[in-house]
Order: structure tokens, then sequence, then C-alpha cells
């Protein structure tokens, strides 16, 4: 066999190129693997991410929603009630769709919350003022009944007691119709045209502790009267600031009442008492009530368990008749003064020879005299015994006596006295004989119209 050498190289020179070739070609091959495995890492290094915050973003809107519902609802259903129970906000600061949602769910919770309470609300005071009503004429009935036995009845004993049973009425038709007023009825008697200091004597005669209560009259004119659609209603606003006033204070520390005319032609019932007066927040949550605004839209339960009606009752008469009602300042003694004031278009004169005000209204101030120089100190004379009977005029009324300077920081602390019995048993007398003097005449006048 004959060996040919350039056949040989010929051979050895393709394979050289044909694995050169091959090696350009697995070269290139791992090139473009290289390449794709980096895309692909980075493909999934994305994808892990994103998953990530998909993630995040599942965990956030679940931690939204749980705080919606056990922390944010809750306490927006409280703050309907108060004040007092903030509503926290949401957990999700940036507008996203959630975040949207969710408030949206909050505010359309609140909506139905508040139509919800207001449905409730409505059927609790039309059953109120249902029961209210019923119970009034009842009440009306049995006063009535109970003046026919006071004016027929001849024993004093008896009489007694049907003052007491009397007083007992007054009492309950106050608590009535308080809750009337409050659900949306109207105070249940019409007065005529009244006097004012009888106004007053008829709220001070309602309350359990009257004989507490001190009224003074400053009025510089006689026959100042309250016109009939207003008498009423002024009767029961002055009640309830005088039962406040009761209840504030200690049992043996007074109220006084002052009637004034001011010079813009309003007439002011002054309410001072001892008490301990008014924390920061019940005096705003008093202004708010008495002020009128919200008559109407008060719900029964924001009035609390039990419900305190009297502030509540004020404000709607304050709002259905125009008058104006402040509690927000403080008596001369630390406790609360109550102001009442009566408008001008409220107001009317009545002629008191035609028409005389009760014997148990106040009586006017007296005129104010010229100031007498003080006399010389006296050797051994000091100051009045306060317990000395009082001077009395040519009617045989006592007159008031005009206090010193430093008795003004005084308390309002009544001294005790120990009763007289003969004393106590001739004012019952004198009382029961005018009672049948009264009833006398009453019967020979309805003789001769007769």
């Amino acid at each position: 066999m004959t060996s040919n050498p350039e056949a040989a190289f010929a051979v050895l020179g393709a394979t050289t190129v044909a694995g050169a070739a091959a090696a350009a070609a697995l070269a290139r091959s791992r090139v473009v693997l290289s390449r794709r495995c980096a895309a692909l890492t980075r493909q999934i290094a994305e994808q892990n991410e994103e998953l990530a915050t998909l993630r995040a973003r599942e965990r956030a809107q679940f931690e939204e929603l749980s705080h919606l519902v056990n922390n944010r609802l809750p306490a927006a259903a409280l703050h309907l009630i108060s004040d007092h129970h903030p509503v926290p906000d949401g957990l999700l600061s940036d507008d996203s769709d959630f975040a949207t949602q969710a408030q949206a769910a909050h505010d359309l919770f609140v909506e139905t919350l508040i139509g919800e309470r207001g449905r409730i609300d409505s059927a609790a005071r039309a059953a109120l003022r249902g029961a209210c009503t019923a119970i009034q004429a009842q009440s009306f009935r049995l006063q009535t009944l109970i003046d026919e036995l006071q004016r027929d009845c001849r024993d004093p004993e008896v009489v007694k007691e049907y003052f007491r049973i009397d007083q007992l009425n007054e009492q309950v038709l106050r608590l009535v119709q308080k809750a009337a007023i409050v659900s949306g009825s109207w105070p249940g008697l019409v007065r005529p045209d009244t006097h004012l200091p009888d106004v007053v004597a008829g709220a001070t005669s309602r309350l359990n502790g009257f004989e507490r209560i001190q009224v003074h009259t400053k009025l510089l004119v006689g026959g100042v009267g309250i016109v009939g659609r207003a008498a009423e209603p002024v009767a029961v606003a002055c009640t309830e600031l005088m039962a406040n006033a009761l209840e504030s204070s200690r049992g043996d520390l007074a109220v006084e009442v002052t009637l004034l005319q001011t010079d813009n032609g309003n007439v002011c019932i002054q309410i001072d008492d001892a008490g301990k007066g008014m924390t920061r927040e019940s005096v705003a949550r008093g202004t708010r009530l008495v002020s009128g605004e919200n008559a109407g839209k008060l719900l029964l339960t924001e009035l609390g368990d039990p419900p305190a009606l009297g502030f509540a009752a004020i404000g709607q008469l304050v709002a259905d008749h125009g008058f104006h009602v402040s509690v927000d300042q403080v008596s001369p003694y630390g406790g609360v003064r109550a102001v009442l004031a009566v408008p001008k278009h409220l107001l009317t004169t009545i002629d008191e020879q035609a028409e005389p005000p009760s014997a148990m209204a106040a009586l006017p101030a007296p005129a104010p005299r010229t100031p007498v120089p003080p006399a010389a100190a006296v050797p051994g004379e000091g100051l009045r015994d306060v317990s000395a009977p009082s001077p009395r005029d040519a009617s045989g009324l006592p007159q008031r006596r005009r206090r010193s300077g430093s008795s003004r920081g005084r308390s309002l602390t009544r001294t005790a006295r120990p009763v007289d019995p003969d004393e106590a048993g001739a004012a019952w007398g004198d009382f029961e004989q005018a009672v049948a003097a009264g009833r006398d005449a009453t019967d020979s006048e309805n003789k001769d119209k007769s």
C-alpha cells in the first residue's frame, strides 16, 4: 500500500477546520445559553419580588380589614353616643382602592346606624308621648278632684292630708310633664296672662324641698306678667332650674331666686345655689342642652340612664317659645347661677286691682330711700341680734332689714331654731280660720249668683 502524505495532510486539515468550527459553534451556544440563564434568573428575581409585594399588600389589606371590623366600627358606634370615644384612622395611608372601599364601608355603617337609631328613637318618643299624655290627663283630673275635696272638707286634719296628696300629685305631674316635652309634646296646660311672681310661686310649689327656696323680687313696677302662651313653659323651665339648684346643694342650704328687670326691657329670673358647682364638661353639656339648638335632634339615648330630662326639656321650650336660659355662671356662693331671661314680646301688663297677684307671690321690692348718715356708735352697743324680731309696719307685716356688708360672704346655711308648739299651733289655727273664711265667702257668693 502506497502512502500519500498530501492526502493525509488534507484529511488532517479538514478535521482541524471541522473541530475549530465545532468549537466556535459550541462557544456561541454557551454564550446564548448563559444569556438565557441570566435572563431567567432576573425574571425569577422580579417575580419573587412581585410576589413579596403582593403578599405584603395582602397582609396590609387583611390588617386593615381586621382593624375596620374590630376597632373602627365599634369606636364609631360609641362615638355616636359620646365624643369621649374617638374613632381611629385607617392603617392604610395611601389612596388605594382598598383604602377607599374600607372608608366607604365605614361611612355606610355610620350612616346606617344613625338612621336606625333615629327610627328607634322616633318609635320610643311616640310611645313615651302617648303614655305621658294619658298620665297627664289623669293627673289633671286627680288634681281637680283634690281641689274639690279641699273646698268641701271641714276637718282641718283631713285638709292637711289633702295638701300632702296635692303636693305629691304636683311632683308626679312635673316628672310626666318634662318627659312629655322631651318626647315632642306640649306642656299640657294653658294659662291666661299671669303675674310673673305667680309663675315663680307656682313653679316653686311643684318641688320637694320648696321651703328652701327664697324668692325676692326687684321688679321696678307692678303688674309685670307673662303672656298666656308662655306662662306655663316659663314655669316649667323655672321649675327645672330650681330643681337642679336644690339637688346640687345640701338640704340645709337655701336657694335664692331673684326677679329682675333689665334696661333692655327683659325680665330675668335669677337662681343662685350654694352647691359645689358644675364641672367644665357639665357646663358645656348643660349650655348646649338649654340653648335649644339641638331641639328635635337630641336622641333619648343621649340623655343617660336614667335619662336626665330637665335641661333637655328646657331646651325644647326655649326653641319653641323664644326665651333664653344660661347655666354657665358662678353664683356668689360658689355654686351655679342660672338665669332665665324673658324677652319683651312675652311680657304683658296686668291690672293688679282687677287681677291681684296670689298671696303666695313674692312681695315687690320697697322703694329706694334716701341714705341716712350713720349714727355715732354707742359704747356697749354692738351688732343687732339677727334672731331678734323683725320690725313691723303699720299693717303688721314684717319688714326686711338691711344686712351689713360683712354678711355678704356668709354661707346660706340656715340656723335651726327650736319650734315653739304654741306658736306653731297658733299659726296653723290662723291658717284654718282663713281657709274657713274663704270657703264661707265663696259659698255666699255662689248663693248670691244663684
